[in-house]
Formats: structure tokens, C-alpha cells, sequence
């Protein structure tokens, strides 16, 4: 995305709407103006998108590989190219009342890395995926961040968009209940290393019994729970098998 200089009136009035702050003022011989910071732009397109601009100042440029990977993971109308769906690019957890993802005996993992205002690059995601990988996990493969992966056994991601930034995306696993406790140690670790800010979310079929396997094991690992839980019953289309 850029800013038509010709056009800018230097208002101002578009700098609050840029998710990451990355619009600035600058002065051009005799006037100011606002530009955007190609590096810190993730190309999520809300500037454009929400008409602030009295002037329609705001262009969006053709991008090239891998600056295409900003408005994939930032831009809900960019489909990701790996599996073809708008904005995270994955079914998610949630969704696992249909696609049966997690059979009991499993905990699904999702670490979503960056949001408004911090945004990540890969080369956090990575510094995630590799510790992650050392547990000998199975990464989600229908996972746009997987689809990045030169290694998916090693957690390397593509050295091309490393340096590339992105509004957030979704590390996504599973892994057995016994030895999830261990995986959520090394994440609590990994919070002091990673220079942005993450959340963990945890899925697992509901035992027979009515218990949720993964909320001791969670609290013993020191991770405080919040109460905002997704319980989904299928709503109407059929259940899969857990």
C-alpha cells in the first residue's frame, strides 16, 4: 500500500486506522504529508478499505513473492495460497465438531502469534516452530504457516519470509495428553524470547465422564484459564467421530 503524495493533504485524519502504526508525517520541501512505512506494513488493507481519506490518497500496489505473505496473513479478502481460504487460512480448531481433527487421547495446540499493533514476523514464528518441533510434534497440515515450513520435523520456516511481516498467524499441533504439560513449559519459556506477544489455545473432546482433559494439566503448567471456552455441538451437520 501506498500514499499518493500528489494527492496527501498531510490530515492526518488516516494514521489511527493503520492496525500496526505504521503511517507517518513527514515533511516534503514545503509541505507535509503522511507516508507508510513499507517495512512495518503488514498489507492488511484497512486503510483503504475504510474510505478515511478525503483525498483517496491511498493506493494499493501489485505485490510480489514474499511480500504477498503480508496481505495473506493480514488481509481477510487475500486468500492464502496454500489452501485457498480468506483471512487465518485455516479451519482452526473450533471447527473440530466436523472435521474431527482431535480424537481423545490428543490435545490440539494453536499459538497465535502477533496482533493489532505488534504484528510478527516470521522470524519470531520460527524461533515458536522450532522449539515446538523438538517435541517430536505433528504439525497441522492444512496450516498456511505449515505450508511455509522448508522443514516441518526441524520447524524451519522458508528463509524468503522471514523478515516478512504479518498482522498474526496460527502455529498449530496436536499432541498426546501426557506429554502436553511438557509442551506448555516450553511456551511459557518461549514468552521471555519471542519478541511480540502470543496466546495459547487448547482443544480436546470432552471424556465421557464430562471431563476436559487438557484444564489440569494447563494449570499445573502454571497457565492461567480463561472462562471464555468454545463448546460446539455441530449445529445441526454431522458429528465426527472422537
Amino acid at each position: 500500500m501506498i500514499i499518493r503524495e500528489e494527492r496527501c493533504t498531510g490530515c492526518r485524519i488516516c494514521h489511527p486506522y493503520c492496525p500496526v502504526g505504521a503511517i507517518f508525517t513527514i515533511r516534503r520541501q514545503d509541505r507535509t504529508v503522511s507516508e507508510i512505512d513499507q517495512k512495518e506494513c503488514v498489507e492488511c488493507g484497512v486503510c483503504l478499505r475504510s474510505k478515511v481519506c478525503p483525498e483517496d490518497a491511498f493506493e494499493a500496489i501489485e505485490l510480489t513473492w514474499p511480500r504477498t505473505v503480508r496481505a495473506e496473513f493480514s488481509n481477510p479478502l487475500t486468500p492464502h495460497r496454500s489452501t485457498k481460504e480468506g483471512g487465518r487460512g485455516t479451519e482452526e480448531m473450533k471447527t473440530n465438531d466436523v472435521t474431527g481433527r482431535f480424537q481423545r487421547g490428543f490435545t490440539g495446540v494453536s499459538v497465535e502469534v502477533g496482533r493489532p499493533s505488534l504484528g510478527a514476523r516470521f522470524r519470531e514464528l520460527q524461533k515458536i516452530s522450532m522449539a515446538i518441533a523438538k517435541l517430536n510434534v505433528e504439525f497441522e497440515p492444512m496450516n498456511p504457516v505449515t505450508a511455509l515450513m522448508a522443514d516441518r520435523k526441524r520447524g524451519t520456516i522458508n528463509e524468503d519470509v522471514l523478515d516478512e511481516k504479518v498482522l498474526s498467524a496460527i502455529v498449530e499441533f496436536k499432541i498426546e495428553n501426557g506429554r502436553l504439560k511438557g509442551a506448555l513449559e516450553v511456551l511459557k519459556t518461549l514468552a521471555a524470547e519471542v519478541d511480540t506477544i502470543f496466546s495459547v489455545g487448547l482443544i480436546s473432546p470432552v471424556e465421557k465422564d464430562g471431563s476436559i482433559p487438557f484444564l489440569s494439566l494447563a494449570k499445573e503448567a502454571g497457565f492461567p484459564l480463561r472462562p471464555n471456552a468454545k463448546i460446539n455441538v455441530g449445529m445441526g451437520r454431522p458429528l465426527k467421530e472422537v
